[in-house]
């Protein structure tokens, strides 16, 4: 299943103990499109669906719509400090590696 490095951990466990509202967790979700065949998004929920996939990484509670959770099998999340700033990276190992393309195509 997914999982959270411990510096994407540390991060997520910030923004959640940094939130006005009453947070329980975050939601991921995969779809196609892309480069590499798939898109990610996040955000943090104040709870869970009841027909959620639950994982937990050390202190954050996952929450996964079932749709999503054979996409995100075996996937990373990390936070990346650069210049530009910092983000949420996602490591697929079963996505095809990108050939550099710069839009989406469908087959």
């Amino acid at each position: 299943m997914l999982s959270l490095t411990e510096r994407a951990q540390q991060t997520l466990v910030s923004f959640i103990n940094g939130s006005e509202k009453a947070i329980e967790g975050l939601r991921i979700s995969a779809s196609g499109g892309g480069c590499s065949g798939m898109q990610y998004s996040m955000s943090l929920v104040e709870s869970g669906k009841d027909e959620d996939v639950f994982v937990e990484c050390g202190e954050v509670k996952i929450f996964i719509d079932p749709q999503s959770a054979s996409l995100l099998e075996g996937v990373s999340v990390d936070f990346v400090d650069s210049e530009e700033g910092g983000g949420f990276t996602f490591e697929n190992p079963a996505a095809p590696a990108c050939s550099g393309c710069s839009k989406s195509s469908s087959s």
